[in-house]
């Protein structure tokens, strides 16, 4: 109750109940069509001034009220021109969360569209049967927590600029930037909090009925007759069960691994790096375990590192290296593959540079070409 902003708001308990999540998936989703309104009055405003913007300038003012009390004031200027081009910027990523939330809402709703005489693909797999759907329904159910908070997280950054850019007052700018410095470890230790829940119900849920499902597929295989057309069927059910169980294990893995959980960082590395295609070594100097938010950006750090390296580097052999010296912790993921890498075309890195930032740290990628590829990413603790 009585929450001015969005960041305030989602580092409440309740957040998920109140009517902010809903706020900043309006926020987002409008994002698209303001963005066309400002990439049609940009040339009308370089040329004839900050003045010509004066209505889309409104607009968006209006608009920052769905996850701020009350929009910023003042007469236009070029600024507001500049927050046109954040806007325009800003529409690719709004249209892939917006997709995100209909693919999640998909999966929620898959029982209720299935037919014995439809097919229905949802990413992992066909369903033809409500039974075969109520795993998908699940997973979207403990998704959407999870997407909720990424528009959250997207309609803060985005409206806190806004708030910048439209408003004339240098104090007013200062206030933001201190309150967003202030709010960022909440948000970050908040979404971890958020995704570790995912992580046990679907672990405790989703994924033991899953369980149940295969189990009792397979005694209906063994009870129906090999020749009958029901076994072919059955049969076709369990196998699609047994598989989206592996997939459901391995994506339960990839949201908190439990290793990090229970025995820390050093451990959970050397799980990574026993799974790895590319032989690595580990070295790890880590007397004190940090928080649970850094600990986990530096672990999803080395396992994005090692991850492209896989997919992309060439290399033969790759080191990590862990240390924590005056309450800094540091992860160098180094591989002596071709090199070349490039933070800014999708290896995933500039998602995980974000989140070292939120938490006060530092990513840097050095890959000259014919390598090595070192990435280094740094937490204060």
């Amino acid at each position: 109750m009585g929450e001015r902003t969005i960041w305030e708001a989602v580092g409440r308990r309740r957040f998920l109940l109140s009517r902010w999540p809903w706020r900043a998936v309006a926020y987002v989703l409008s994002t698209p069509m303001a963005a066309a309104a400002s990439l049609a009055v940009l040339p009308f405003a370089l040329v004839g001034g900050p003045l010509a913007a004066r209505p889309v300038v409104a607009v968006e003012r209006r608009r920052l009220r769905l996850v701020r009390a009350a929009s910023a004031g003042g007469p236009v200027s070029w600024w507001d021109v500049a927050h046109l081009l954040v806007v325009a910027l800003l529409a690719v990523p709004s249209l892939v969360l917006g997709l995100a939330l209909v693919l999640v809402l998909a999966l929620i709703a898959s029982p209720l569209f299935v037919t014995p005489d439809r097919v229905l693909a949802l990413g992992f797999g066909e369903v033809r049967t409500v039974q075969e759907a109520v795993p998908f329904a699940l997973t979207g159910l403990a998704l959407l927590p999870l997407l909720l908070y990424v528009f959250a997280l997207v309609a803060g950054v985005h409206s806190t600029v806004a708030r910048a850019l439209l408003h004339p007052s240098g104090t007013r700018l200062r206030t933001e930037l201190v309150q967003v410095a202030q709010s960022r470890e909440r948000l970050v230790t908040a979404f971890d909090a958020e995704r570790r829940r995912i992580e046990r119900d679907l672990h405790d849920g989703a994924q033991q009925r899953v369980v149940s499902l295969v189990m009792q597929l397979g005694i209906a295989t063994l009870e129906l007759p090999p020749d009958s057309p029901a076994a072919e069927s059955v049969a076709g059910a369990h196998a699609q069960a047994k598989q989206l169980l592996v997939e459901l294990r391995e994506f339960v893995h990839g949201i908190h691994p439990q290793a990090l959980s229970d025995l820390g960082l050093p451990a959970a590395l050397q799980e990574l790096a026993d799974r790895s295609p590319i032989p690595v070594t580990v070295r790890c100097q880590v007397p004190a375990r940090p928080s649970g938010t850094v600990e986990s950006a530096a672990y999803f750090v080395v396992a994005e590192a090692l991850s492209n390296a896989a997919k992309h580097s060439g290399a033969t052999t790759i080191e990590v290296a862990a240390s924590l010296r005056h309450d800094v912790l540091t992860v160098e993921v180094t591989d002596d593959g071709h090199g070349g890498a490039d933070a800014g075309h999708g290896s995933g890195l500039t998602g995980l540079a974000d989140r070292c930032a939120a938490l006060g740290g530092t990513l840097s990628l050095s890959s000259p070409e014919a390598g090595p590829t070192t990435v280094r990413a740094e937490f204060p603790c």
